[in-house]
């Protein structure tokens, strides 16, 4: 039976961040992720989580300014004292508040040449420090239209990526968005490569709503990673189209949600 867990960071944008926790409780969600716990104590979090008996399924390490575009440095040779900074800051959240999991994308190719060896020292790095606190490592490939230069883009290039690194602590985030707007077939890479792939993000294409509004036959997809003796999380991550509650419409139809 599939999990789905909700995407604070999108959903709810009605409401101040940590009233998500409680909209996301009320509406039945038992998991929540966001993009950053970053700037608000942890213990922040740990009350929200609590007074709402939810589980923290996912954080991203810290991928430089969000707000003026930056998208991770973890393919820049000139970048690698950042990433140990941020290293160092997910593995102080991760210890307190255990989340089984945490994302880190590549980032985009900088000015600096032969970006796979950074990448691969960073990624060694950071799958080994998360294992030293029981953390999992996924990596999510982001297509090159969002993030223009994005060094791992789709599936094939995040397997090639595991072969270099050092550690068994690592594993796919495997975006439905990114993968379709990448040129992939969805169901032909989940069919293949589901033994790597740790988590699983979901929204409908084009627009990056929800499921209904666009191009996805989100019911095969689901019956698919049901099938698929799939164990962790579908997390809902998409920008509402009308109110959050209204975006669940076609989730409660399908029965998925309650």
């Amino acid at each position: 039976m599939l999990r789905f867990a909700a995407n604070l960071t999108m959903l709810y944008p009605e409401y101040p961040f940590l009233e998500r926790f409680d909209r996301a409780a009320a509406d039945g969600f038992q998991a929540v992720e966001f993009f950053f716990p970053y700037g608000t104590p942890a213990e922040t979090f740990s009350q929200a989580l609590e007074r709402n008996q939810q589980e923290l399924v996912l954080f991203n390490m810290p991928l430089g300014d969000w707000d003026a575009g930056e998208r991770g440095f973890a393919s820049q040779p000139s970048r690698c004292d950042d990433f140990r900074a941020g290293l160092d800051q997910a593995v102080a959240y991760g210890k307190a508040l255990r989340p089984p999991r945490i994302n880190c994308p590549s980032g985009p190719e900088g000015n600096d040449a032969q970006p796979w060896p950074t990448l691969v020292e960073n990624m060694t790095m950071a799958a080994r420090a998360l294992a030293d606190i029981d953390v999992q490592l996924v990596v999510e490939p982001i297509n090159r239209n969002d993030v223009p230069g994005a060094v791992i883009s789709n599936v094939e290039q995040a397997l090639a990526l595991f072969e270099k690194v050092d550690s068994d602590n690592i594993a796919i985030q495997f975006d439905l968005w990114h993968s379709l707007r990448a040129g992939e077939d969805p169901f032909s890479v989940l069919k293949s490569h589901m033994d790597r792939i740790a988590h699983i993000q979901i929204a409908d294409v084009p627009g990056r709503h929800q499921p209904g509004t666009g191009e996805v036959d989100f019911e095969k997809l689901f019956t698919l990673i049901d099938n698929s003796g799939y164990q962790g999380w579908v997390s809902l991550e998409y920008h509402p189209q009308g109110g959050t509650q209204e975006s669940f419409s076609t989730l409660r139809q399908m029965g998925i949600l309650g």
